[in-house]
């Protein structure tokens, strides 16, 4: 299935793990895409919101990530760069645990499985190993998140984290982007 125009906007009610919204506006960006968007939730009793810029290629590769929150202690922001040779760098430190990353996946966020989608172009039935440079919402720790997609259906792909021991079908419309993440959010605009 070839995927259509990315929407200019979309929005997720968050539901599940943590109660809240995410909003996102997409935007060309010279050859590629800009996604900034903002989750704003309440998880485990403690009220939260982080805003992201993610630039993409034409590919939907990542070139980087700007990722800030404001909690109760205060604000943060922590920015991740993909050099030319794959090396990613978080607030310009190089972190050779992360080479080989493609994506950016944001805890906060259930725009972030839309990447690899856009950039596989997995056949049914494929199974892919996609690590990611995975941003926690609370204190923005940046870690190697190794996960898997299978293409299950024309808008369907099972996901594993196995490091969080979790597994889920995720439901996409035609243009790439999740309609519903089980136990986490559900699209809304």
């Amino acid at each position: 299935m070839a995927l259509s125009e990315p929407p200019v906007t979309a929005a997720w009610q968050h539901r599940g793990a943590r109660a809240g919204f995410e909003v996102l506006e997409i935007a060309r960006s010279g050859a590629g895409w800009r996604l900034h968007g903002t989750t704003a939730a309440v998880e485990d009793g403690v009220p939260w919101t982080v805003d992201y810029v993610i630039e993409v290629d034409e590919r939907w590769h990542t070139r980087g990530a700007r990722v800030a929150h404001l909690l109760g202690g205060g604000p943060g922001e922590v920015t991740v760069q993909r050099t030319g040779e794959g090396r990613w760098t978080v607030d310009d430190r190089y972190v050779p645990e992360l080479d080989g990353c493609l994506d950016v996946d944001l805890e906060s966020s259930a725009m972030t499985n839309a990447l690899p989608v856009h950039r596989l172009g997995l056949p049914v039935g494929r199974t892919a190993d996609v690590p990611a440079v995975y941003v926690r919402a609370a204190d923005l720790t940046v870690d190697r998140l190794e996960q898997t997609y299978t293409r299950a259906g024309d808008t369907a792909y099972d996901y594993a984290a196995p490091a969080f021991d979790f597994t889920a079908r995720l439901l996409y419309d035609d243009s790439g982007f999740v309609l519903e993440y089980p136990g986490l959010a559900t699209r809304h605009a």
